[in-house]
């Protein structure tokens, strides 16, 4: 079935070669990896991947298939897709159609047979960088030049590529055994509004906080912080995203305006620029944390979870000022900032993805935390 040729090929002039599965073409991006073992399909539509090539390291990808429910936005962002073995064999009770046809029907280019094993061992020794993949073009110097050519992930701005064209509201909840998304009914008494910023917002975000009881509206990046407020939430969500948090002034700004206006949660990007909004800085990871198995500690609790991870960038806590800013998180691997709060404002922010889609639910409980941070400041303006 996979007899049709491509490659792999680094901008340090590193090469791989394997089969076509999904489109065929050619797709540049910085190639990086994520350790889930499950999950693929996920992390394909998660909104954070744009600009992108995956490498996944489990070896079997494609043995689940694909399903509509399981997406985490409206189609693929990732810019190409590494794996080791796909499955043609699709085998789950959801399963609707094969991740090749996913692939071939939104155009995005996979190679499979690759030694994935050796590709992540050489982006953690060289860093992520750029690289593509293709089935037309095998020269070495006419793929260096066409990366060369291409535009890089730092200081690029990819959120108005993934955020929403317009705003919307949102009513499902997570899913129930059946494998459907519930529609929580808001008791009146219970109500509370959140508008989320949309910088590649996961649907398992926006699931999460109606679990919470919220009525959930969605914005574009560019909207003005006034609009927002005039829709008088109790609460704003900084969503998740692509890329370089430096290559957004303009959600940062926005930021600056809503700090102490309303409850605020970052997550991720969101975190990232809630940081710079703070005054604090951010700088780019050898090759990020993606996967579903990152350690993470709460300095205060003292407890350690599990957690889904996806960014290249991160806070630096030394940019921070401590009277005002607390480091509430932070990556045991390699000690890097995973959470802030503010000493004296309602708002907090994480690194990782509480709400999982793939990778574990030890973080879950920050929804719940929200909520109740706009409970007391809900409670105090009244």
């Amino acid at each position: 079935m996979m007899d049709k040729k491509a490659i792999l090929f680094l901008e340090d002039g590193r090469t791989f070669k394997g089969e076509s599965f999904g489109a065929e073409g050619e797709a540049i991006g910085e190639v990086v990896f994520n350790t889930s073992m499950t999950g693929y399909q996920e992390v394909l539509t998660d909104p954070s991947y744009k600009g992108q090539i995956v490498t996944m390291t489990y070896p079997h990808i494609g043995n689940c298939g694909i399903n509509e429910e399981d997406n985490e936005s409206a189609r693929p962002h990732t810019e190409g897709f590494v794996v080791r073995e796909y499955i043609p064999y699709h085998s789950n009770w959801r399963s609707q159609k094969s991740l090749d046809e996913f692939l071939k029907q939104h155009g995005v280019v996979g190679i499979q047979g690759v030694d994935t094993r050796a590709l992540t061992k050489h982006i953690r020794d060289a860093g992520a960088q750029q690289g593509i993949i293709s089935t037309l073009d095998f020269d070495g110097k006419s793929l260096e030049k066409k990366i060369g050519a291409a535009p890089k992930l730092v200081g690029r701005d990819l959120v108005k590529e993934v955020t929403c064209s317009q705003a919307y509201e949102w009513d499902e909840g997570t899913f129930s055994l059946s494998g459907k998304p519930q529609k929580i009914t808001q008791q009146d008494g219970d109500k509370l509004r959140v508008v989320v910023y949309d910088f590649g917002v996961k649907r398992n975000i926006l699931r999460h906080l109606v679990d919470q009881n919220c009525i959930v509206s969605v914005v574009p990046a560019s909207t003005p912080a006034e609009e927002v407020l005039n829709l008088n939430p109790h609460g704003i969500c900084l969503s998740n995203g692509p890329g370089d948090p430096e290559g957004v002034p303009y959600a940062v700004e926005t930021i600056k305006k809503l700090i102490g206006k309303r409850p605020l949660f970052g997550i991720c990007l969101g975190h990232q620029m809630l940081g710079l909004a703070l005054g604090g800085t951010t700088y780019k990871l050898k090759f990020g944390h993606r996967g579903g198995n990152q350690p993470v500690k709460d300095l205060a609790a003292g407890n350690i979870a599990i957690t889904a991870q996806n960014h290249g960038f991160c806070v630096d806590y030394k940019s921070l000022d401590p009277k005002e800013i607390s480091v509430t998180h932070i990556n045991l691997n390699d000690q890097t900032v995973e959470g802030l709060r503010h000493n004296h404002l309602p708002l907090f922010s994480i690194q990782y993805h509480p709400e999982a889609s793939p990778g574990p639910n030890d973080a879950s409980y920050l929804f719940r935390q929200f909520r109740h941070m706009m409970e007391q400041e809900n409670a105090k303006a009244n």
